[in-house]
């Protein structure tokens, strides 16, 4: 037994190493002078559903394509891809960044054509550096306990400039009895999704248990990122199994909500795929901005996946009748592993 034990925890080492240098490359800041694959380098570290990173590249001479990747979608909490296109959207955003920051600036745009896609069209000029830029490789959604501090007014309205996009609105909620509010849709949300069998098969499916297993797929939920401990990846799925149920993770959400500054809820004009980049792009901008005021971020999406949700949260919110799209809440928090991303080759067509 205690040789299994040896052999465990220098696998374990083994792993954390190689996860660490998979970090360090992709996480290196950029270049004065990159090439299109260093730039697109930053456009895949943003954020998308389960980490399942749903986009592809297509370089020309001067436009680049990002094109949703339908391979990996997730089905079950996301059946009609909203969260796979604001996923492109976030991808956009720290792409149209990165380009402005080393004199490459470009005028970007929705694709209806096919399944859709967007177009970043590039064109010269004096480099445009900006906090959000820098900000690129530090983000994270840091799915942990906060401190409880509130944030300042001059902060909060920061944030809000930040993230004002065309077709988008934002709703930030500071006032304790709303977010209990929004909380207990969460929990609503979280106990529908905990009973429902599909969607536990598909979240384990992108759980990442140990850190060879993660640096391997370089994709999905690293266990340690949101401040689980790690594990052999053929014990993981078996103790998930036998661990994870409403009761624990509805503790788990409710604790992590009463610890946060406020909860921002992104609310599109428009219920189709142009309008869900749209929200993609600015929640990227908030968690950017958010990361530059020294702040931490995570998704509570729950209440907008599960669909007889959404008409009390837009009413809560105040706007009625509309769909609402992604919903995070923020807080001075700790820092967390970053989660991993896949090579640049993996992602150019």
């Amino acid at each position: 037994m205690s040789g299994f034990a040896t052999c465990s925890w220098i696998d374990q080492r083994m792993g954390w190493e190689d996860y660490s240098a998979s970090l360090a490359e992709t996480r290196a800041a950029l270049s004065q002078h990159p090439d299109m694959a260093e730039l697109i380098r930053y456009a895949t570290l943003a954020a998308s559903g389960h980490n399942t990173q749903p986009w592809r590249f297509r370089v020309r001479k001067n436009r680049v394509e990002i094109l949703p990747d339908f391979m990996r979608r997730t089905p079950v909490v996301d059946p009609d891809d909203h969260h796979l296109f604001a996923s492109l959207g976030c991808a956009a955003e720290n792409l149209a960044l990165a380009t402005a920051a080393r004199g490459r600036p470009g005028h970007l745009a929705f694709n209806p054509a096919g399944a859709g896609s967007l177009e970043l069209d590039l064109d010269g000029g004096p480099p445009t550096r900006s906090d959000l830029f820098e900000a690129i490789p530090l983000r994270q959604s840091t799915r942990a306990l906060y401190d409880g501090r509130p944030v300042s007014a001059h902060d909060l309205s920061k944030m809000l400039g930040a993230a004002a996009t065309p077709g988008m609105d934002l709703v930030l909620i500071t006032e304790r009895s709303k977010i209990e509010s929004i909380r207990d849709l969460v929990l609503a949300g979280n106990s529908t999704q905990m009973s429902d069998r599909a969607f536990l098969d598909e979240l384990k499916k992108w759980i990442r248990f140990s850190p060879r297993q993660a640096s391997e797929t370089a994709d999905g939920l690293f266990a340690p990122t949101s401040g689980r401990p790690a594990l052999p990846a053929w014990l993981g799925p078996h103790l998930f199994d036998l661990v994870l149920n409403a009761d624990r993770e509805n503790d788990k959400y409710a604790g992590q909500i009463r610890s946060s500054a406020g909860i921002a809820v992104f609310v599109s004009q428009k219920d189709d795929r142009e309008h869900w980049v749209q929200a993609g792009r600015a929640c990227q901008r908030f968690a950017l901005q958010a990361t530059v005021l020294g702040l931490k971020h995570a998704f509570l999406n729950q209440p907008v996946e599960v669909a007889h949700l959404r008409p009390e949260l837009s009413a809560l919110i105040g706007m009625p009748g509309r769909r609402c799209d992604l919903v995070m809440r923020f807080g001075y928090g700790p820092a967390l592993p970053f989660s991993a991303r896949r090579p640049v080759k993996a992602v150019l067509i």
